[in-house]
């Protein structure tokens, strides 16, 4: 049986679980959240807790066990205490800005870089350098942090770029001149 699966997810108060026929959603204080249920698992509701059970021992129902309540209990922290990934900017000259739900990046290029804000993700720039994402879906929140950093990877060299805080940027030596 799963080990992730067999966990308990805790309601913690101020936060509504309702299930549907093939879908299950989350209202908390920061916002509303649904998923829709693969048929290989049931979810139930008791008192405060959920219990996610597979249906099948079959290979798609094991894999289902364990990623559901993954999603499920992350879709209870989003709801109530809310996800947040930071950045750090470093380079001579680089900075970051926000103006109308538009992220302006000067970042080595001939041209700032221009990130649209999504729906459902805040951001937020201090110092102009240390970017912070944050929002109720664990998984927009990473991929927006991860797309943030695309427009300009740390180099190895120098180390110039965008990473994640706490990041270490391996770093290489460069060439030596010969004598």
């Amino acid at each position: 049986m799963s080990r992730v699966g067999r966990k308990l997810i805790q309601v913690p108060v101020g936060v509504s679980v309702t299930r549907g026929n093939e879908v299950i959603k989350v209202d908390g204080p920061k916002g509303t959240l649904s998923m829709k249920l693969p048929r290989h698992v049931e979810v139930t509701l008791d008192n405060g807790t959920i219990v996610v059970r597979r249906l099948s021992d079959d290979r798609t129902g094991r894999s289902y066990h364990g990623l559901v309540r993954t999603l499920i209990g992350n879709m209870v922290t989003g709801v109530s205490a809310g996800f947040e990934k930071n950045l750090e900017i470093s380079g001579v000259g680089y900075r970051a800005e926000i103006k109308d739900n538009i992220l302006k990046l000067t970042v080595g290029y001939s041209n700032p870089v221009e990130y649209q804000i999504p729906e459902g993700i805040n951001i937020m720039v201090e110092k102009q350098v240390n970017v912070s994402v944050s929002g109720i879906d664990k998984q927009q929140v990473g991929k927006v942090a991860a797309q943030i950093r695309a427009l300009k990877k740390p180099e190895p060299y120098k180390g110039k770029g965008i990473k994640y805080a706490g990041e270490q940027v391996r770093r290489k030596v460069g060439k030596s001149v010969g004598a």
